[in-house]
């Protein structure tokens, strides 16, 4: 009796072994087998520069390497919406195992082109908007991705920090963008609660972002940017404009205080890449997109240049330079 039970038990952890080493064998066969993901950015600028390499460093950290076991394809459309919606084409008919849509210009005609190949967006500020997907919740379909979809409450407490007597702020963006749409109307809003009243200028193309902000001057107190690809893909243009202006400038992304901006409470893209990267390997590992829900990045950072300050004309608070995370001079 004792000898069949020492076999019974041999038995069973053969088989717990054989199993453990299968599901190994398996999951080392996914990670070995060549992987292609294709990424395209509607244009190439510091934030979604940092959202594409932070997704390729963390794929990387997961296992997948480009030129071993993974084909990195990366596209852009150079703020051409036509060239945005011939990338997503060609990435169909490619038929990569996943497809990194990088801001709203490039997600959504990625997403209205294919229903089947997963598809992970990032840098987007409102995908509800964008209607790349219906809420926060697994979407059932083959779309999910990474938002930064900011608080308005939290960016108009840093413009009354900043400047504290302000009662116009100017805002340059693109009408054609649902993301830049978005997010000013739930500005606006906001700025009202406050007592604060809100200019726009348009800017359908980035060659007019500097004139657009010229038709500001003398008709604001400060401006404020959204993460509109075409504001930030020119920053140093409107930074030049608000330098010579002495017009305080307020932006809602931390790479372009290094750009320009007086300060910015907004997510760190590389960190956000990351995260994205995370997304994209784990459906290489074998998970659904659609049973991966959709998730705004909530760490905030709080960035301040006082050089761009001193430029601007504006004299910033001992308590608000301690607030920041990171104070560039």
């Amino acid at each position: 009796m004792n000898e069949e039970r020492t076999m019974f038990a041999v038995s069973k952890s053969l088989r717990a072994i054989a199993g453990a080493l299968a599901l190994s064998a398996i999951c080392a066969s996914a990670l070995a087998a060549e992987k292609v993901v294709a990424i395209t950015s509607f244009v190439e600028h510091p934030a979604l520069d940092a959202v594409r390499d932070g997704t390729k460093d963390e794929l990387i950290a997961e296992g997948f390497e480009p030129g071993k076991n993974l084909k990195w394809d990366f596209q852009s459309a150079q703020a051409n919406a036509g060239t945005a919606g011939q990338i997503a084409k060609k990435f169909v008919g490619d038929n990569p195992d996943v497809i990194v849509a990088i801001g709203t210009p490039s997600a959504q005609p990625m997403v209205a082109a294919t229903k089947s190949i997963p598809i992970v967006y990032s840098a987007i500020a409102d995908p509800m908007a964008a209607q790349l997907v219906k809420d926060w919740k697994p979407s059932g379909t083959n779309v999910t991705g990474l938002s930064h979809m900011l608080d308005p409450v939290k960016q108009v407490e840093v413009i009354k920090r900043v400047v504290p007597e302000a009662k116009r702020v100017g805002v340059v963006y693109n009408p054609g963008e649902a993301n830049s749409v978005s997010a000013l109307n739930n500005l606006k809003g906001e700025l009202q609660k406050a007592g604060l009243t809100l200019v726009e200028a348009a800017a359908p193309r980035s060659v007019d972002v500097a004139p657009a902000a010229k038709s500001l001057i003398g008709k604001i107190d400060v401006m404020y940017t959204t993460t509109d690809n075409n504001v930030v893909s020119v920053f140093e243009s409107l930074a030049k404009v608000c330098n010579d202006a002495r017009i305080p400038l307020i932006a809602s992304d931390t790479g372009s205080v290094k750009r320009g901006a007086v300060a910015a409470l907004g997510v760190n893209f590389y960190d956000m890449g990351r995260q994205t990267g995370k997304v994209v390997a784990r459906i290489l590992k074998g998970e659904k997109a659609g049973e991966i829900a959709s998730s705004p990045v909530k760490n905030l950072e709080l960035y301040v240049n006082t050089s761009a300050a001193q430029k601007q004309g504006v004299t910033l608070s001992p308590e608000f330079l301690k607030s920041a995370t990171k104070v560039l001079n």
